[in-house]
């Protein structure tokens, strides 16, 4: 590798909005996340119900259809 064109890596830790921390080697330090395997519907065997019919009568109010 040719020096001084490559970024430094580096231990960081990555923190999801759930509250799992994962400590990762990394050329960025202290990376935030949404979702991780701790907490994503995939992983977890949870699944979130969105409200699609409510999201059509919202539109359908709103541009007057």
């Amino acid at each position: 590798m040719k020096a001084g064109i490559h970024p430094s890596y580096q231990k960081t830790t990555i923190t999801c909005a759930c509250g799992a921390v994962y400590n990762v080697g990394s050329t960025k330090a202290n990376i935030r996340v949404d979702v991780c395997a701790a907490c994503h519907p995939v992983f977890t065997g949870t699944q979130k119900i969105l409200d699609a019919a409510g999201r059509v009568e919202k539109f359908k109010k709103k541009y007057g259809l």
